[in-house]
């Protein structure tokens, strides 16, 4: 049907327009279908020359197959081993990733923080990525370049080698809230601003005075519990080293 999925009998179309030394676009009407399905059934079937019906009807079956045989997990880290049970550290990877999700962080970046953070080293290169989450390196490119740029972790660089590094440590979720109590202090600011504009006498104004009290509390209760953890990572870091 057009729109569905190619039949056998497209493929015998195809195979009997090509014979004929039609184009892609011709065939495709015949068939009602976009030139660029013609274009893309061909070109991954031998091509022009060597496109066969029955050959490549066999090969899109043995795709669908191979698509639905279920993927295996990623493999846990090397350090998950410590009398750790490899089944709760799976289950508890998945379910952190799909938290992470519905904070609202893309699934592909969700996935490469929490690999990161189920590490004892909390370090990971490209190609571990890779490897463990199955997934191309242009995927941890852009999964990592977001997470950069929220302050979730950062690169570093092994002297006298060529490849990245990438880390996440205690100060991850730290670098994180900072920015968005710098995003919090300018909607602040920005409110205590309209209120003067609008007038505090008037609906709008009081609307605009109203938030930026709200935004302020915000503001300092999380510099204090900023602080207090700090204090808290200090005693304990200190205590770790005695």
């Amino acid at each position: 049907m057009p729109g569905g999925r190619l039949t056998d009998q497209d493929r015998q179309h195809i195979a009997a327009g090509l014979a004929e030394g039609l184009g892609y676009t011709e065939i495709g009407k015949r068939l009602a279908r976009p030139a660029s399905t013609i274009m893309r059934e061909v070109t991954r079937n031998g091509g022009p020359d060597g496109y066969r019906a029955d050959r490549a009807h066999e090969a899109t079956r043995h795709r669908a197959r191979r698509r639905k045989q279920p993927q295996p997990p990623a493999p846990l880290a090397p350090d998950s081993g410590r009398g750790r049970d490899p089944r709760a550290v799976q289950d508890f990877t998945e379910s952190f990733t799909d938290l992470l999700v519905q904070q609202g962080v893309p699934r592909m970046m969700a996935r490469v923080m929490t690999c990161l953070y189920i590490t004892d080293a909390g370090i990971l290169t490209a190609a571990d990525l890779v490897q463990r989450l199955r997934v191309s390196p242009a995927s941890v490119s852009h999964a990592v370049t977001y997470l950069e740029q929220q302050g979730m972790l950062r690169r570093e660089r092994t002297p006298g080698m060529r490849r990245e590094r990438y880390v996440i440590d205690d100060q991850s979720w730290l670098r994180s809230l900072l920015a968005t109590l710098q995003m919090n202090n300018a909607l602040m600011a920005a409110s205590q601003r309209g209120a003067e504009v609008l007038g505090v006498g008037t609906p709008a104004g009081a609307r605009f005075e109203s938030t930026a009290e709200l935004l302020l509390l915000v503001s300092e209760s999380h510099r204090k519990a900023i602080e207090e953890w700090q204090h808290s990572l200090a005693v304990r870091n200190a205590g770790r080293q005695a």
